[in-house]
């Protein structure tokens, strides 16, 4: 008996888009198969509805019906279709959007094989999780939901930041949230569990912490009430951040990869000397000579190096203001902003965007 494939569809304007895509998915491996695909919002959801696929890959700048539509309508209507968002380039509305309506990825463009694979593989885990647990979670009301996704970033950020405090807070916070938005049904419950412990997972690796007990799917016995359920959860994440800082407080000798790696994933924040020192429990002077030895820049220059990496690749795409590009790379003040990208590069953004070939040729001569 063949084992059931699960259907994606694929949208975008630009066929060659939809032609990159369909090549460099690894379907097969993936239990995968494109059923179908199509130009606009509109058109994709009258194959959705008649294809019925489980997940849906939408680029977000489209003629007609775009993105941002397509996304809404899913969520209203077809919650349990995971999507993910392709687009060209990391625009914050966008963005904001795809939380909203519950994104399973958001990916730019020029698409990352590894990227787009790793992601198309998370998609295939949680979809065999959905069909194969106890129950399948019921959907919650969609303003709920986008609350919810945004919610989430709150959590990532006070767990990263090692503040226990705050994200006892914040677990107070999400109980109230859900007696107000009247989730408390059990298969609501196990399905905020659920993706809670999703992002606790993500949140362990990222921060390399090791030896974590998984708790896996919650059982039926704490569905019960609102209350339960989140201090099942919030325990979990409550035992794993004090792992973490154990893991880093009482270590013999700090990891400067670590604190290189977390400066990589984090550069577009508010990232101080101060706050790494912190969160890494060492002075802050012992930690700017060590880093300055092991990597001959201070912390503050390697910052503005990372961020200016990334402003350099959204400079030479001309369809990104540059406005955006400032406030992407952490800057709230637009001159400034040219000021430092002139200062490291020896031009300002604009020379450097007239000096430069178009990216959005994807076939140059």
């Amino acid at each position: 008996m063949n084992k059931e494939l699960y259907k994606v569809l694929l949208v975008d304007d630009e066929p060659w888009n939809r032609d990159i895509l369909r090549n460099l998915g690894q379907w097969d491996e993936l239990d995968m198969v494109v059923c179908g695909e199509a130009e606009d919002g509109q058109q994709a959801m009258r194959m959705v509805k008649e294809l019925q696929p489980h997940l849906v890959i939408t680029d977000m700048r489209m003629p007609g019906s775009d993105g941002v539509a397509l996304m809404q309508t899913l969520n209203k209507g077809f919650p349990e279709i995971k999507v993910v968002v392709v687009s060209g380039y990391d625009d914050f509305n966008y963005a904001k959007h795809a939380l909203r309506y519950r994104a399973a990825d958001y990916l730019l463009k020029p698409v990352n094989p590894d990227e787009l694979n790793a992601t198309l593989a998370k998609c295939a885990r949680e979809l065999e999780k959905s069909t194969t647990s106890p129950e399948t979670w019921e959907s919650y009301p969609a303003f709920f939901a986008g609350e919810f996704s945004l919610f989430q970033q709150q959590a990532r950020l006070r767990f990263n930041d090692l503040d226990l405090p705050r994200l006892r807070e914040w677990f107070q916070q999400l109980e109230q949230k859900l007696e107000q938005s009247e989730v408390c049904r059990p298969r609501q419950l196990g399905r905020v569990a659920y993706e809670l412990q999703n992002l606790l997972d993500e949140l362990c690796v990222s921060n390399g912490l090791s030896d974590r007990s998984e708790e896996g799917l919650p059982p039926a016995t704490v569905l019960g009430s609102i209350s339960a359920a989140v201090d099942w959860v919030s325990a979990s994440y409550y035992q794993a951040l004090e792992q973490l800082i154990a893991q880093r407080k009482y270590k013999n000798k700090l990891n400067l990869e670590e604190v290189k790696q977390y400066m990589q994933q984090h550069c577009m924040e508010m990232i101080t000397l101060e706050h790494l020192a912190q969160i890494f429990f060492v002075s802050k002077e012992y930690l700017s000579k060590a880093f300055k030895k092991e990597y001959d820049v201070n912390v503050t220059d390697y910052v503005v190096q990372l961020r200016m990496a990334r402003a350099r690749e959204w400079v030479m795409d001309d369809q990104i203001p540059f406005k955006h590009i400032a406030e992407m790379t952490g800057y709230e003040d637009v001159s400034y902003f040219y000021r430092v990208f002139k200062k490291h590069f020896g031009v300002s953004p604009g020379e450097m965007r007239k000096g430069q070939p178009k990216l959005s040729d994807p076939f140059p001569e």
